[in-house]
């Protein structure tokens, strides 16, 4: 309790309210304690936030297991907080996904199972961040999973393009 009072998410209740307890209970309340309205509003925002898995899982059908570098996550999420302002919105169901990823510390990578869909999706986010900030997002993207946003030269239009995981075969080794 004492730390909870140190942080400010309870209060201890001073003489006079102890006195008003053994009162209404009818024997004498040597201490007692509640929450401050920071600790009500901590525990509101625990409930009412996700739980991100304890484990990557396993992908279920349909869907893929993506690992994200920390870089590509945070790109991720500012594609994501753009959400109705765009033309072409995050696939259903993928804020969703990157609120509960689950960060594996030993391989660096949040980790999700997305399906085909959302991961079209978090390549065409990365697209757009290679057209107003960085390539190295959507570069790692198709060397670790094989797909990445081009434009079509038959259209002239962006679309996603499968292309094989590995060294980009452009750029000189």
């Amino acid at each position: 309790m004492e730390a909870a009072v140190r942080q400010g998410l309870a209060e201890v209740a001073d003489r006079e309210i102890r006195a008003e307890l053994s009162a209404y209970d009818g024997k004498p309340v040597l201490w007692a304690a509640r929450l401050s309205a920071h600790g009500h509003d901590a525990l509101e925002s625990g409930a009412a936030s996700p739980t991100p898995a304890a484990h990557p899982g396993f992908p279920a059908a349909g869907e893929q297991a993506i690992g994200l570098r920390p870089a590509q996550m945070d790109a991720l999420r500012v594609y994501l907080s753009l959400g109705t302002r765009l033309r072409l919105p995050p696939a259903d169901g993928l804020i969703e996904r990157v609120r509960t990823a689950y960060f594996d510390r030993p391989g660096n990578r949040w980790r999700l199972c997305l399906n085909t869909d959302q991961i079209e999706s978090v390549a065409y986010g990365f697209y757009l961040r290679s057209l107003t900030g960085s390539d190295l997002e959507a570069n790692t993207f198709r060397r670790d999973h094989g797909i990445v946003y081009r434009v079509d030269a038959s259209s002239g239009k962006p679309s996603p393009a499968v292309q094989p995981a590995g060294p980009v075969a452009d750029r000189p080794q």
